[in-house]
């Protein structure tokens, strides 16, 4: 077991392998299943794998990273800022834009992209949720990522210049950690609580 769970890459097949297991167990191997109903159902399921990802790691960052990164010794501050953060930071803005990006594939295949983002009757409250992601997203890609590469040292800066963009960087994602409440619930509240 330690050959498989100890590396991502095998522990990673084995999820997918176990994802195909259960797909084809409840589809019946997808023979007679309605199709629509089934993309539908896919596209929600890698909407919400690419979701937990990305607000996995805003939670990350902000629970853990930016909080405890103070108490860090100095000399242990390399370890996050070279190797950890950047890592995290790739899967972030790629989650973010891959869970947009699937987001707006589940409005537009069930035809309600148009009436979420102008906010018509009766996708008010899932228009909401999907305008909070658009701004969440905006933030990790043009104004937290690009702030995280001159504070990490990625790209070339002073000193009073990393420091700035720590901080903007910092306010940016605690702006994202506010957002994803209300986006959260926006989201799953759609198809339980009524249509907004």
């Amino acid at each position: 077991m330690a050959n498989i769970l100890g590396k991502l890459d095998r522990t990673l097949y084995l999820g997918l392998a176990l994802l195909l297991i259960v797909i084809l167990g409840f589809h019946g191997g997808l023979v007679g299943v309605d199709a629509a109903g089934w993309a539908n159902a896919f596209l929600r399921f890698a909407h919400a794998w690419a979701g937990v990802l990305w607000i996995g790691l805003l939670y990350y960052f902000n629970f853990v990273q930016i909080p405890t990164m103070p108490s860090v010794p100095a000399e242990l501050k390399p370890g996050v800022t070279k190797y950890i953060a950047p890592k995290a930071l790739l899967y972030f803005r790629h989650s973010a834009l891959l869970t947009v990006i699937l987001g707006l594939a589940i409005a537009g295949h069930n035809g309600y992209f148009v009436e979420a983002l102008t906010f018509q009757d009766g996708s008010r409250l899932i228009g909401t949720g999907m305008w909070l992601g658009l701004i969440m997203a905006f933030n990790v890609w043009f104004l937290i990522w690009p702030n995280q590469k001159i504070a990490l040292g990625i790209v070339d800066a002073d000193a009073d210049a990393k420091a700035k963009a720590a901080k903007t960087a910092m306010l940016f994602s605690r702006t994202n950690f506010a957002l994803s409440f209300p986006m959260l619930y926006c989201m799953i509240a759609q198809g339980v609580v009524g249509q907004g």
